[in-house]
């Protein structure tokens, strides 16, 4: 979750589709250059430990874009491929 964030914040949508399960993948993805990702917190996990394939992360991501600050709140699926967490997809929380 945090390498994710940080290719966020360093706009690098290459590292971002790598890390992504093949099954939801996009074809591409195109980052907005305009907001700036100012901090990451995690919030709960579940799963994840290193007999489990399945996990869920729990995080809110700040960014500020045009002046304004706002925040990204998630719960994450991620699985386990050949020894990688992969992030399968999120479900926006209010």
């Amino acid at each position: 979750m945090r390498s994710r964030y940080s290719a966020f914040a360093l706009d690098d949508a290459d590292y971002l589709r790598t890390t992504w399960h093949p099954r939801t993948r996009p074809a591409t993805l195109d980052l907005d250059p305009d907001v700036r990702w100012t901090g990451l917190d995690l919030l709960a996990t579940t799963g994840g430990s290193p007999l489990e394939t399945e996990g869920t992360v729990e995080f809110r991501a700040h960014y500020v874009v045009a002046g304004r600050s706002g925040a990204q709140y998630e719960r994450s699926r991620f699985a386990r491929e050949h020894g990688r967490w992969l992030y399968v997809d999120g479900v926006s929380l209010p």
